[in-house]
């Protein structure tokens, strides 16, 4: 039986100090069969020079396009992608050396499952360690979880083409979060497969555009938004405003937290509207009375 291709997307602008830890990653799976495709977003700096290495491997393109963005540069990927089995991997994060290995076997033993996902280890600029806690993750058809929070992270994703192929690739409509539409919009006809295992690093930097809270709870809420209008029929009415209601009350905790009480208390009218008689609520409402700082 032949070993399906993977085909490996990395958006990357201006990230000539990291772009070639990533490409080594790569190159260092355990699983050969896979192509490389790196979409340079206008960078400006040297990213190009340093990739000229590596282009002799004929697994790895390079193409460059006008800065349009992280998820025109996927889209873009996507287009040149071979394989039956698509990754992601951004050029600031790195993969554990059988990250292929482990999911491509994976996949071949659970036909059912569309999507796998796992946990990852946080380093800073300087590759060290600074975190293995992750957030909840789930399995299965998760689409009620992600209204909530988007729990799957892209740099561990393994995901079959025809996903691409039914839902579409990125929107780029929300400026950041674009990982956090497309998993919801999958969500809503996909299975899912979270596996309780190490499977890449990611790299918290200075200039990530995820780093600005306001502008993210802002995203996520007209993602989660438009997704109801156009795939609410996945999901029952009760589940909807379960969802909803835990999404408020994350909203709520965050800006309590951050001395925002305005924007906390307008988010637990919401939560209030969704779920007036959950605990969960309730609990939220304690902490904007009482918040947690820092």
């Amino acid at each position: 039986m032949s070993a399906p291709l993977v085909s490996i997307i990395t958006p990357t602008f201006n990230r000539e100090l990291t772009i070639t830890q990533a490409v080594e990653s790569v190159l260092a799976q355990s699983y050969p069969h896979w192509e490389l495709i790196i979409i340079d977003d206008g960078s400006r700096d040297s990213t190009r020079e340093k990739l000229v290495s590596y282009l002799d491997d004929r697994r790895i393109q390079y193409h460059f396009q006008e800065n349009q963005g992280q998820s025109l540069a996927r889209n873009l990927a996507l287009q040149y992608a071979q394989g039956e089995l698509i990754c992601f991997l951004d050029s600031d994060d790195l993969w554990v050396p059988d990250k292929l290995e482990r999911q491509v076997a994976l996949m071949e033993a659970h036909p059912e499952v569309d999507v796998l996902h796992s946990d990852e280890i946080m380093i800073d600029e300087q590759g060290r360690e600074l975190s293995r806690k992750n957030m909840r993750r789930y399995s299965g058809r998760i689409a009620r979880q992600m209204l909530v929070d988007n729990s799957v992270s892209i740099n561990t994703v393994m995901a079959r083409r025809e996903c691409f192929d039914t839902m579409g690739g990125f929107s780029g409509r929300y400026g950041v979060a674009d990982d956090y539409d497309i998993w919801l919009r999958f969500s809503a006809r996909f299975t899912f497969l979270y596996v309780p295992e190490y499977w890449g690093y990611y790299r918290v930097m200075a200039d990530q555009i995820s780093s600005d809270k306001q502008r993210r709870f802002a995203a996520n809420e007209s993602i989660i938004r438009d997704f109801i209008e156009e795939h609410g029929n996945a999901l029952q009415p009760r589940e909807i405003h379960w969802g909803l209601a835990r999404f408020y009350c994350r909203k709520a905790r965050y800006f309590a937290s951050a001395g925002k009480t305005a924007i906390a208390w307008g988010a637990i009218a919401q939560a209030l509207r969704y779920a007036p008689l959950d605990s969960v609520v309730w609990r939220a409402v304690y902490r904007v009375i009482v918040p947690r700082h820092g």
